[in-house]
């Protein structure tokens, strides 16, 4: 059986490009199946490997394919013969001596050529699956996306796959990101691609075909308590508290507002911002469902307003908000005060807040002397600090230089330009932007009257840098100087959850 293959090839194989046809089809299908056994066994599971298997491979298999015909054609064209004379000279009369069924050379062919259907197509669905996997998308271009990779896997949605948000459905939606696929994979074979990759990504699916497959925009009712543990810059890292009752419902129900109004089924939310960024708003339009709006205009930003591209429009979705969701990257100080609550570094570590803050946060060349920066800096402080008693506390410096290096990971890619801060998270308001680009008293209308921008219409503050979490919740100190707003805050947590309880069936 091998001999009759072999010398079927030998017959084929007619001039150099009839055997660069036959050695890469051969070499393309045996190593496709020898990788994928390798897979399937667990040795390989590696990106990089699954673009040889995946998509050099079956590349390969179909140029060698194309040759071969071609081969042929340039073969008969110099000789001046037939193809039935060329197969008389190539083959043994038996071969192709006519049957029932046709010579034996037609039935190989017939045969291999059902082989290379299915392989093709089997190749093609295991290539598509590939790159429809998180591990490809964040790997097979380390140097691009590594550091979106990293902030994937420590993210909420980190069993999310990326094609879920990142491809549409359907055929030409997969055909369009495909394309578009190479299109970036030859930027970075050129090193010729944005450093940071810019924002926001304008092809996201829409978060009605995304999000709301999970977060059902009707079901957002009620109040979720949320405490922030900051920690001072003394000796003991002192925590203080931040306690907010987040008001999550759309409001619909209760007739007042609540984070989630802007996406209710009532509500549309429109808005045009400076170069499509989302980032300075120049105009927001409220429309209700009897097509009645109202338009609220940034007085900074008359000029831009009179320039904007209004075929920019965009309609507010969760994305507006919860742009980090997916890929977030992390504030230094609160990164250093969430490894201090979860109990990853000692708090009692003199200083430790803030030696390990400035550690992570000064101006490092790379990525390499940033990781060492951070080393020499705390063990130097440490070891200046006191030489007896750093002795006494080496186990636990040691665990502070390598949480601190870990969030320097995580956080800094000098080869992407991304630092600090880079990319701005847009959800709340502990950055620049965020609720503020529309909650802010230069978005009024034409009565002159502002978007509202109190605190207490999205929650209620039951603490606020305190050393006590529920601190407004107990009778306030008349001598204090800010008991008129502590007693304030207390009443309307009381009136709001009162509200709430009589809306509740």
């Amino acid at each position: 059986m091998f001999r009759k293959y072999r010398n079927f090839l030998r017959g084929i194989s007619v001039n150099r490009i009839g055997q660069v046809g036959v050695i890469l089809t051969t070499t393309a299908f045996a190593g496709f199946l020898f990788f994928e056994f390798l897979r399937l066994i667990g040795v390989l599971d590696n990106a990089y490997i699954g673009l040889i298997t995946y998509m050099l491979f079956p590349a390969m298999f179909i140029v060698g394919l194309a040759l071969m015909p071609l081969a042929w054609y340039r073969y008969r064209k110099k000789q001046g013969k037939s193809t039935k004379e060329l197969l008389n000279e190539r083959f043994d009369p038996g071969d192709v001596r006519e049957g029932f069924f046709g010579s034996r050379v037609f039935l190989v062919i017939l045969v291999l050529t059902m082989v290379n259907v299915l392989f093709i197509t089997g190749a093609g669905f295991r290539t598509l699956k590939f790159m429809d996997e998180p591990k490809f998308c964040g790997t097979a271009c380390h140097s691009v996306m590594g550091p979106e990779w990293t902030a994937y896997q420590q993210s909420p949605h980190s069993r999310v796959k990326c094609v879920e948000c990142h491809v549409g459905q359907g055929v030409d939606a997969v055909v369009s990101a495909k394309l578009n696929g190479l299109r970036q994979m030859a930027l970075a074979m050129l090193s010729d691609y944005e450093r940071p990759i810019p924002t926001p990504v304008h092809q996201l699916r829409p978060s009605r075909e995304t999000c709301e497959q999970c977060h059902w925009p009707d079901k957002f009712y009620g109040s979720r308590m949320v405490t922030r543990t900051h920690y001072g810059m003394d000796r003991n890292s002192t925590p203080r508290y931040t306690t907010l009752q987040l008001k999550i419902d759309t409001g619909h129900d209760a007739g007042k507002g609540g984070i989630h109004w802007h996406v209710a089924s009532d509500n549309q939310v429109q808005y045009a911002s400076v170069g499509d960024k989302r980032e300075d708003i120049i105009w927001v339009d409220w429309r209700q469902p009897d097509g009645s709006y109202r338009r609220f205009e940034n007085i900074r930003l008359k000029n831009e307003a009179s320039e904007a591209d209004h075929s920019r429009i965009r309609t507010m979705d969760c994305v507006d908000c919860h742009n980090r969701v997916t890929h977030v990257y992390e504030d230094a100080e609160a990164a250093v005060d969430d490894r201090i609550m979860r109990g990853l570094v000692d708090r009692f570590l003199p200083f430790v807040k803030r030696e390990m803050l400035a550690a992570i946060s000064a101006n490092y060349p790379s990525d390499e002397a940033g990781l060492e920066g951070i080393r020499k800096h705390l063990m130097g402080f440490y070891r200046a600090l006191d030489a007896v008693q750093g002795a006494r506390m080496a186990d636990r410096i040691d665990q502070a230089v390598v949480v601190a290096q870990d969030i320097y990971r995580r956080n800094i890619h000098h080869h992407m330009r991304i630092d600090w801060n880079t990319y701005s998270n847009h959800l709340g308001h502990q950055q620049d932007g965020g609720c503020f680009r529309c909650h802010n008293p230069n978005m009024r209308d034409k009565q002159g009257k502002a978007i509202r921008h109190d605190c207490t219409l999205c929650h209620s503050i039951l603490a606020y840098d305190e050393e006590n979490r529920f601190q407004y919740l107990f009778e306030p100190d008349k001598k204090n100087p800010n008991y008129k707003m502590h007693l304030f805050l207390r009443n309307e947590f009381l009136n709001s959850e009162q509200g709430a309880l009589k809306t509740r069936p």
